[in-house]
């Protein structure tokens, strides 16, 4: 009898540590993740704008219980020819995603048409304006940071360093997107330059080089590497990156191993000044992870919304990871005196007393973007048809 009894409690404790019993004596399936799926332009350890994205992805998961994040980086046409965005939008839903993050503007009619494949899949597309436009479906929204002002505070770290006056940009593809954004790098660049330095205007060089792509593709794009020798070579002392990738620091450090004074200011990521210390003045970056959990919180609790968040630095500090989309850390290499007038400088753009995008302001052309007295709106900015007078530079690919 005893035996019976003492193989009877063997079996209910194996059932009970194989099975999840809930008061009701009712068996509880285990419950799934939340699966987020992100396709990443590049490599998700760029140290640029991929890595930026990766670790947003990385920061959703530590801050909403239950989620778990798969990717794809590489996804471009020179590492995946012949690949389409539906496919792999295909093959993660496969696998259980319930929203997919498309980290790149090349991406925009892809992802469009893979949401309407997809209509119970959410979908996140950054730096696209399918809903502005009226082509998003309703499971689609975009999302993009507010870098104008990180490239303003770049620019104006750049004027306050450059000794010969010549700032050179190393610009990716050419679109609305990286117009605005090299406009803003001249606009705080001219500020400091004439404003806080009292220079005469005509003593600025900004030139703009693009190199057809987010970073470097062999035989398709110019070499970023050879462009930011160029510019160091011909008397540019401070080059600011607008690719996804490192080149300006890295070869910025070697001018300077060379005994050139010479300085750099990457993008995208926290952590592009590493590796480059003596030559870095900071980094304009961004910060996805808070902009990422709000949509999928809102995709889990069944509170989704189609919509269009352009979001901007925290500024009571715009370093805060918890609430800060865009970011300025300063590098090692920016004086120590130029530091408190970038303070400055970041404060008033922050209070709302400094406007940069004001008129008169004229295009490349001498037509005029803002009229005087005008200050721009979101649209205006965003749908940047030129470059600024007073820079150099294509606004536009040939």
């Amino acid at each position: 009898m005893l035996k019976k009894l003492l193989i009877s409690v063997s079996v209910i404790c194996l059932v009970l540590v194989f099975l999840a019993i809930t008061p009701n004596g009712i068996e509880a399936a285990p419950k799934k993740p939340y699966v987020f799926g992100m396709l990443l332009v590049g490599p998700y350890n760029d140290h640029g704008w991929s890595q930026a994205h990766y670790e947003g992805g990385e920061y959703v998961e530590k801050n909403v219980p239950g989620t778990k994040m798969i990717y794809i980086d590489k996804v471009n046409p020179a590492d995946r020819p012949g690949v389409t965005i539906p496919q792999l939008v295909d093959d993660m839903v496969e696998k259980g995603a319930e929203l997919i993050i498309a980290n790149s503007d090349d991406m925009k009619d892809g992802i469009r048409e893979a949401a309407f494949m997809h209509p119970n899949v959410h979908f996140i597309h950054v730096s696209g304006d399918d809903v502005l436009t009226g082509k998003a479906p309703k499971n689609l929204a975009n999302l993009m940071g507010r870098m104008e002002y990180g490239k303003m505070i770049a620019g104006f770290a750049a004027a306050l360093t450059t000794k010969t006056g010549k700032i050179g940009y190393l610009g990716p593809l050419i679109n609305e997107e990286t117009r605005r954004q090299a406009a803003s790098c001249y606009l705080g660049a001219k500020y400091a330059w004439e404003k806080v330095l009292r220079k005469n205007p005509n003593d600025l060089k900004f030139h703009v080089t693009w190199i057809g792509f987010w970073f470097n593709i062999p035989g398709v794009t110019a070499d970023p590497t050879q462009v930011a020798q160029n510019f160091f070579n011909t008397g540019y002392d401070v080059v600011i990156s607008g690719i996804d990738t490192t080149e300006a620091v890295v070869v910025g450090g070697q001018k300077r191993k060379e005994g050139k004074k010479v300085w750099a200011i990457p993008y995208d990521y926290v952590g592009a000044c590493k590796g480059g210390s003596d030559v870095c003045l900071g980094v304009p970056y961004f910060n996805w992870g808070p902009g990422y959990v709000g949509f999928i919180k809102a995709s889990i609790s069944g509170a989704w919304e189609s919509k269009w968040l352009w979001l901007g630095p925290d500024w009571k500090n715009i370093n805060d990871l918890h609430t800060s989309t865009v970011g300025f850390v300063s590098g090692p290499a920016l004086a120590p005196s130029a530091r408190l007038k970038l303070d400055t400088f970041i404060k008033n753009l922050g209070s709302g007393n400094l406007n940069l995008f004001t008129g008169p302001m004229y295009y490349q052309d001498g037509s005029t973007f803002l009229k005087a007295g005008e200050s721009a709106s979101d649209n205006q900015v965003w749908y940047m048809k030129q470059l600024l007078k007073g820079m150099t530079g294509q606004s536009s690919a040939k």
